[in-house]
């Protein structure tokens, strides 16, 4: 394309002339050699010039097919690198959009503003290019390591928008550094172990035979799903979530314990109430005056020492995790699964046997190097940030193609 002028319209806004140049072209009907007839004046919005929103004014021309008998007529030149067929935005304000989506996190008001166009126009154009990505199949290709996770995309009546839950699957494949790039594959209303199942099944053999590693939370939905679909792939539990059981525990012998030594639910000046934040922190981020509390608390009543034990393990559940060696870890968690269940504190022993319950799961932590779920709560991270962005979503599918774009979905 060449630049027959520019002009500034005023209030800010470019008008650019442009035209091809010239070449020889064959009818699309019968090949031949066509020559100019006329030229049609077709107006299109680039991507903005410093700020400027740009008008771009492509002088196209009209060729007719001097063979009598072609039925092909005449017909107007067309270049898909410039702007699809009947599209109002050129090919590269499109690209714009999608990565200012994408690297800066714009809304769509936003981008419509710049482009001097309406919501829906910006919309119109942009959906149409995810659409495209979102059905390529190539971007599901090379998923060794998969994750899942639930969440929530609306907080309004289901009647008008449908299920509040979606399950999100990412892919978390570690690079050739070994460093998670996580990336959202793709957004299914439903939280269930048959959504799941349902979605594995439409990825199709090849895929499920790539799968290596499922992370996945202490849910046994999914976990029922990983078994059915990725027989072959070693299920990994979350240990953020494992650690949060154990923390969890810590609250509930706390809170028995305060009930059951002073009769009501705790106060400001109670010892326990008054460590309730520390009781979550890790021993070693705690300071000398944070320690000497515990020590006072755990001291002030004899049943206190309840909360100490539990406290104590849930430090050594949490330290599986900070364990350098992985067979120590691996030989430390094994030691806890068993001695847990056996403690005559109910709290604890419940914990234990919710331990138990994933001990697979949870010792394959440490034969993957690490494998996580972390990655898939980053991704829902982005999605809770772009949803903020939006001020909302009301439809799904719109929802759909923002999240898969903002959270890499759509690159393979």
């Amino acid at each position: 394309m060449r630049v027959l002028d520019v002009d500034d319209e005023g209030q800010g806004r470019l008008v650019v002339r442009v035209e091809s140049i010239p070449d020889l072209v064959g009818c699309p009907v019968c090949g031949v050699v066509v020559h100019a007839h006329d030229r049609d004046e077709v107006n299109l919005v680039d991507a903005p010039s410093f700020g400027r929103p740009v008008a771009l004014v492509w002088v196209k021309r009209r060729y007719v097919c001097p063979e009598p008998a072609c039925a092909g007529g005449t017909f107007v030149e067309q270049d898909e690198q410039v702007a699809a067929p009947r599209a109002l935005l050129t090919t590269r304000a499109v690209a714009w959009a999608v990565q200012q989506i994408r690297r800066e996190h714009a809304s769509i008001a936003g981008l419509a503003r710049q482009l001097g166009l309406a919501w829906k126009t910006v919309w119109r154009a942009v959906r149409v290019r995810l659409e495209q990505l979102a059905a390529d199949p190539a971007r599901f290709d090379g998923v060794a390591m998969l994750g899942v996770d639930e969440h929530v995309w609306h907080h309004v009546d289901q009647r008008k928008r449908g299920p509040k839950m979606l399950t999100g699957m990412v892919d978390l494949t570690r690079d050739e550094h070994g460093r998670v790039r996580a990336r959202l594959l793709d957004l299914v209303p439903g939280r269930s172990g048959t959504v799941y199942g349902d979605w594995l099944t439409s990825r199709g053999e090849a895929f499920r035979s790539g799968v290596q590693v499922a992370t996945l939370d202490p849910f046994r939905g999914y976990k029922n799903a990983v078994d059915e679909h990725l027989a072959d792939a070693v299920t990994v539990v979350d240990a953020f979530h494992v650690v949060k059981l154990a923390t969890s525990c810590v609250d509930d012998v706390r809170r028995r314990v305060q009930q059951d030594t002073l009769g009501h639910r705790g106060r400001k000046g109670d010892p326990l109430y008054g460590i309730r934040t520390i009781l979550r922190a890790g021993a070693e981020n705690l300071t000398d005056r944070q320690n000497a509390r515990l020590d006072r608390a755990f001291a002030a009543h004899d049943a206190h020492v309840e909360v100490q034990i539990a406290w104590q393990v849930a430090q050594d559940v949490r330290a599986l995790f900070h364990t350098p060696d992985p067979a120590k870890a691996r030989a430390a968690a094994q030691r806890l699964l068993k001695i847990l269940p056996t403690c005559p504190i109910p709290e604890v022993k419940r914990l234990g046997q919710t331990l138990n319950q994933w001990a697979e799961p949870l010792l394959a932590y440490f034969d993957t190097g690490g494998a996580s779920n972390g990655g898939t709560e980053a991704v829902n991270g982005l999605i809770e940030l772009h949803r903020r962005i939006a001020r909302g979503f009301r439809n799904r599918d719109n929802y759909r193609l923002r999240c898969l774009l903002v959270a890499g979905g759509l690159t393979p």
